[in-house]
Order: C-alpha cells, then sequence, then structure tokens
C-alpha cells in the first residue's frame, strides 16, 4: 500500500456517539446489503456519495487475492475520508474452471456486464460434467491508524444450466444452492443468513457486538 501507518494518529473507536464507517464500494447492490446485515450495530453507514464525505476514488483492483484487493479499496477510503471503511472483494471459484473467475470475476471474460458474464460462463462449461463452485468473500474493515481487521465468508454450490430467480444480482441467478434454490430466488433476509458475503458481515458482526475487538491484526503496509 505504500502508507506509512505512524503517519497517522491511533483512531478512537470508544469516541462518543456512533461509529462513522464509510461503505468502500460504488455497487448499490452492496451499499444495501451491507446496511442491512449490520444494522443492529448502531453505526452510521455511509455510502462513497454520502455529501458529509470528501470525493473518495476507489482504486484499480490490481490485487492477486481478495484480502489485497479489499484492503485497497478500504485502505483508500479510510485515508481519504479520515473514518473507517469496509470493501470486499468477492468471487466465484468454479471448478471445473481450475478457480476461475475467482478474483477477476466482475471482469470475466472482458464484459462490462452481468449477463454477458453470465452468459460467458455458461459458455466456458458447455459439455463440463462437474459444475461444483464456491462463493468466496473477504470484508476489511481499515481504520484511518493503519489497523486493519478480515473476515471471510463462503459457501458452496453449483453452477445452474441458465438463470433463474428475479433478485440477487451477479452470478446469483446461476449459484445453486443446496436446498434446491438459485441465490437469486432467496429473499433479503434468506440470502444474508446463507451467502458468502452473509456470513463474512456475520463474522464482523459478531466481533463487534460487545464493542471494537482487538485491532491488532495487521498495519498498512
Amino acid at each position: 500500500m505504500n502508507l506509512d501507518p505512524s503517519a497517522f494518529p491511533e483512531y478512537n473507536t470508544a469516541e462518543a456517539g456512533p461509529m462513522r464507517v464509510v461503505i468502500a464500494t460504488s455497487n448499490p447492490g452492496k451499499v444495501a446489503e451491507i446496511r442491512e446485515a449490520l444494522s443492529g450495530l448502531g453505526w452510521e453507514l455511509l455510502a462513497l456519495n454520502d455529501p458529509s464525505l470528501p470525493e473518495i476514488v476507489l482504486p484499480e483492483e490490481t490485487g492477486t487475492t481478495y484480502e489485497e484487493n479489499a484492503a485497497l479499496k478500504a485502505c483508500a477510503a479510510a485515508v481519504i475520508s479520515g473514518l473507517p471503511a469496509l470493501a470486499d472483494d468477492s468471487g466465484l471459484e468454479v471448478a471445473a474452471l481450475n478457480g476461475e473467475p475467482g478474483i477477476f470475476s466482475a471482469r470475466f471474460g472482458n464484459l462490462d456486464t452481468a449477463n454477458g458474464r453470465n452468459l460467458h460462463l455458461l459458455e466456458q462449461l458447455r459439455g463440463k460434467p462437474d459444475r461444483s463452485a464456491t462463493f468466496v468473500s473477504v470484508l476489511l474493515l481499515a481504520y484511518p491508524d493503519g489497523h486493519l481487521e478480515s473476515y471471510r465468508g463462503e459457501v458452496e454450490g453449483q453452477i445452474l444450466e441458465g438463470p433463474r430467480g428475479p433478485g440477487g444480482f451477479g452470478y446469483d441467478p446461476l449459484f445453486l444452492l443446496p436446498d434446491g434454490r438459485s441465490m437469486a430466488e432467496l429473499n433479503v433476509p434468506e440470502k444474508r443468513a446463507v451467502s458468502h458475503r452473509g456470513r463474512a458481515l456475520e463474522a464482523l458482526k459478531a466481533a463487534h457486538a460487545n464493542g471494537a475487538p482487538k485491532r491488532e491484526i495487521s498495519r498498512l503496509e
């Protein structure tokens, strides 16, 4: 990250009032999902375009892991805003494609739309009997003083022959859960309970249920 943590003062997580946290994503679906999942913490969760924030331009995802990509976004937002920032990087790992698209899920096949990427995935799997896949999500909560918290969630499933369900976003309509429904056939509470991002969010929520956890996890480097 090329940031010197000594340049940032210790962030006081016990300051009066709710903790203000920037959600470092431009995806409105993720913003809504994160707000819903973390509503019980009493945090003030701010979208990137919140008028109280300076302009925040997120960096390109140039990392080689979910953790690195999430850290790039969360750390940039934390440094610019002076507030804790939460970012996720998630992806779909398909066994028959040797784990692809993985961290490149949002730009699979260099396609700009979710529908295009879904069609590309189905084409790549044509004729392949193994359709097992894993959704992975990593959440990074970055503080302006350089401390990081990392939370991971995964869910196993299968890739359908075609999309099913009106909800969700991304690859959700193609991802078949063990209960026989696609991720896009779940309502919001159901999805939060079983999805990869939902599981990562629940881990974060549990860690903060009784206040801020110990933050000696890592520092910006």
